[in-house]
Formats: structure tokens, sequence, C-alpha cells
């Protein structure tokens, strides 16, 4: 099965603005635009669903307050064309590794998020076809 075409953009789903921007800045610049996305009920799924190309990956925070990682991740799988989107979780939590499992994650990186881990993983859903 073949998903939607590459973007080449990030879309970053995280409530916390610094973090936010330290994820848009950290992004590979020119090549990989990233599209953060400040927290509003189903503003995060409406910029995945009205970008002109879909992201290549989704960066997402599991712990939001007003919509979280989880029920994000269960609006994106309901949706055909969105559902096949990667996305990588973000968190602090302990069991980052079990709760990437139950969202059916494509990864996980663990805040602080470290420069080299994020690059790695940006570069592997979003490499030049």
């Amino acid at each position: 099965m073949t998903g939607p075409s590459c973007g080449r953009t990030v879309l970053i789903v995280e409530d916390d603005a610094d973090t936010r921007m330290a994820l848009a800045e950290a992004s590979p610049g020119r090549e990989l635009p990233p599209a953060p996305c400040r927290q509003r009920r189903g503003s995060f799924a409406g910029a995945a669903r009205t970008a002109t190309t879909a992201p290549c990956v989704i960066l997402l925070d599991v712990m939001m307050p007003i919509m979280d990682g989880k029920t994000f991740r269960a609006e994106l799988q309901k949706d055909p064309a969105l559902s096949e989107i990667p996305v990588v979780v973000l968190s602090a939590h302990a069991d980052l590794d079990s709760a990437a499992e139950q969202m059916q994650a494509a990864g996980f990186l663990r805040k602080p998020v470290e420069l080299s881990a994020l690059l790695a993983t940006v570069a592997q859903f979003c490499a030049q076809e």
C-alpha cells in the first residue's frame, strides 16, 4: 500500500510554544520546512487535511491539555487520507515506547529531544525520493 505523497514538510503538533519553536528551528531548514501548529481543538488534523501535500512526518507531543496525542492519533487513523502519514511521538514519560506502540506510531523521541536524533528521524521519513 502506498502512502500519501511527501510534502517535504514536518508537521509539529506540540502545545508548548518554546518546544514547538525549538523543534521548528532544528528541522533541516529550506529542504524540509516545518509547519508548526498551535493547539486548538481540531486544528492539528485540520492543518494536515488542508495542506496542499501531506507532511512527510508528524512530530506529535503525547501530553497536551486540549486534545492529547492519543486522541489526535485516533483522529488521524479515522481519515484514510491522513492515516498513512508517519507519526513520531514525543514525550518525557518513562514508558514512551509503550505509548508509541499503543498509538501505532512509526517511532518515538524522548524529551528533551536530542538534535542528532531529531535530524535522523526527520531524514528517515523525509529523505529525497
